[in-house]
């Protein structure tokens, strides 16, 4: 089922018609120049075969309105510069004219490919020592997302991020069904066919792992929610869509969920109309029967939000800010899966924020970006789980541009931060952050959630 309704109040990056506080003069909400905004649909530059292909032709070059993912290709306004870096001549024994050149080929979607990486060279980047935490941004190469990531999602599976959904620059919803797989080990992008009942183009959705499939709930395009839930198996790369009995949850997007015993715990989020705190369990203990189940929660119970997160502690969910589109929440929030009672963590500081990722790393949740109600953000917050405090650490490198609406995974002693926007524009870039044998110390392998 969809839903079709209106976005006045539920928390969203879309437009509304004027600020209800001073708060949100800056916030991501707003945008009075939709038009304006950069787009990144535009025909990509298709430069020559690669060596290795065993091909002489040479590519068409196309030209394309820059944008964050263009990574520098000229525009349809600026000449594309010849090997010698001046104009282009005819030799002596021919001649060119315009008649003799084949008219323009309809718009077609144009590859990326980087039979290389590209290495980054920042001179201006200080040493680090090698106990620290280090940012950089990784030296991608293959064939290239046609697209930004911007509301998306991502799953490790093995070596592989396998990355889903989003939207660009200006919401449309072209190759947003695509499924992209980045390797963490070479940096390489790829991308995958999938076939069967593919889900439509989605973004602010959950994609959840279970036993090689990826589950995916909700999110929506446009004015258009979902209720739905698809299922790519990565062994067959074969979608379905489960037929599951009322009740069901409403349709949403801009929420949250984790896997706790056999059961995948949605909460909050968005349906068009106001911003929601309930609590539904999908039960996935038989693939071939799923259900869905409404809980309900003791204790006093957190405000309505979207674009926050929730990790899982054990067996605690832990929820961290939100916003309801009129304020940005700083709490934190603890849902005991197994008692079904809610706490708030009180904190001696406070951060607002919203369309931030939270990554647990042993005994730290990793806090990045987001919005704080006045603007992106592009620090790292790391919330102690035992001290129940934030704490500061030294990071070396060179941080991600600020952004929300990305998505972070931890591999490998590594954390990969995949795209995000500005309020300007969208990114397909790909920063990790190297977190060093003992940057985050005293670190602690085994500990109890306390809460009051």
């Amino acid at each position: 089922m969809t839903s079709v309704r209106s976005l006045s109040d539920v928390p969203e990056e879309g437009v509304l018609t004027a600020p209800s506080s001073p708060l949100l003069e800056n916030s991501p909400y707003l945008n009075s120049n939709t038009n304006g905004s950069a787009s990144s649909t535009n025909t990509l530059y298709s430069g020559p075969a690669a060596s290795g292909s065993g091909s002489n032709s040479r590519g068409s070059r196309k030209a394309s309105t820059p944008s964050v993912r263009t990574l520098g290709r000229p525009s349809s306004g600026e000449a594309l510069p010849s090997s010698s870096g001046g104009k282009r001549h005819s030799s002596s024994s021919s001649t060119s004219t315009s008649a003799s050149r084949k008219p323009p080929t309809p718009h077609l979607p144009i590859q990326k490919t980087r039979s290389t990486p590209r290495l980054p060279h920042d001179k201006d980047v200080e040493s680090a020592p090698s106990t620290a935490m280090y940012w950089s941004r990784a030296p991608v190469y293959g064939a290239l997302p046609t697209r930004t990531m911007r509301a998306h999602s991502v799953n490790l599976i093995d070596t592989t991020a396998w990355v889903f959904g989003g939207c660009e620059d200006n919401y449309s919803p072209k190759d947003m069904k695509d499924i992209y797989c980045f390797d963490i080990e070479t940096m390489q992008w790829s991308q995958r066919d999938t076939k069967g009942d593919i889900p439509p183009a989605c973004r602010a959705h959950t994609t959840t792992l279970v036993d090689r499939k990826l589950i995916v709930f909700g999110g929506g395009q446009g004015a258009i929610y979902y209720d739905t839930v698809y299922i790519l198996d990565i062994s067959t790369r074969t979608w379905t869509r489960p037929k599951i009995k009322a009740p069901y949850p409403p349709c949403r997007r801009a929420h949250s969920a984790v896997l706790y015993q056999q059961k995948i715990w949605v909460f909050g989020g968005g349906n068009g109309m106001t911003a929601l705190h309930d609590v539904w369990t999908l039960d996935i203990s038989d693939m071939a029967h799923m259900k869905w189940e409404q809980q309900h929660p003791t204790g006093r119970k957190p405000d309505p939000r979207g674009y926050h997160t929730a990790n899982l502690v054990g067996n605690v969910m832990i929820v961290v800010g939100g916003s309801n589109a009129k304020e940005f929440f700083h709490d934190i929030w603890c849902l005991n899966l197994d008692t079904l009672v809610w706490n708030q963590i009180h904190v001696k500081t406070h951060y607002q924020r919203m369309t931030h990722t939270t990554t647990q790393v042993g005994s730290y949740l990793f806090i990045f970006g987001g919005h704080d109600g006045k603007d992106y953000c592009h620090d790292l917050l790391l919330f102690n789980l035992v001290s129940l405090e934030y704490e500061q650490r030294q990071i070396f490198g060179k941080t991600p541009s600020p952004r929300g609406y990305h998505s972070t995974i931890l591999a490998d002693s590594r954390l990969f931060t995949f795209g995000g926007y500005n309020g300007n524009q969208s990114y397909d870039d790909v920063h990790l952050l190297d977190l060093a044998a003992g940057a985050y110390l005293p670190q602690v392998t085994s500990f109890n959630l306390e809460l009051d």
